[in-house]
């Protein structure tokens, strides 16, 4: 199930209240029915310096608010940006097997996590096993990403 981002606004939107809000509900009257389990969550450690009770009250929704329930199987595309740089044209039609690209960042900088393209969190790359992973070491302000949802 795919979503736009004028369609998830439109979720969020209705699950805060919003009164009058046309888009939502011609979304309900299109989307099919659909049974959808109720997840099971175990204990969630959330950050002391962000009270749980300060996030309902200052209109950010809980994740484990049931108005988010709609929202909880969308899949997100999550991408990890290592670094950026700008190239020549005549640069990037020279690139081989071999070549090497320098970034804007330092090995021991964090990685951004990105979500649909927007940075969520900074972390650090580990590895496990053969693969590679990322460690969250910071969230952005939940009021920060809010915030860039409207952009």
């Amino acid at each position: 199930m795919s979503m736009t981002q004028e369609e998830i606004d439109a979720l969020l939107q209705g699950a805060q209240g919003s009164a009058g809000s046309d888009s939502a509900t011609i979304m309900a009257a299109e989307a099919p029915l659909m049974n959808i389990d109720s997840p099971e969550f175990g204990e969630i450690d959330m950050p002391s310096q962000i009270p749980l009770g300060a996030q309902a009250s200052g209109g950010i929704l809980s994740p484990l608010d049931p108005k988010l329930d709609l929202l909880y199987d969308l899949q997100l595309m999550v991408s990890i940006e290592l670094g950026r740089t700008n190239m020549l044209i005549r640069d990037i039609v020279r690139l081989g097997r071999g070549s090497v690209i320098e970034f804007d960042k330092l090995v021991s900088e964090p990685v951004d996590v990105l979500v649909n393209g927007k940075k969520v969190a900074e972390g650090e790359v580990v590895v496990i096993d053969k693969h590679f992973g990322i460690r969250i070491t910071s969230l952005v302000d939940p009021t920060d990403r809010l915030r860039s949802l409207k952009k």
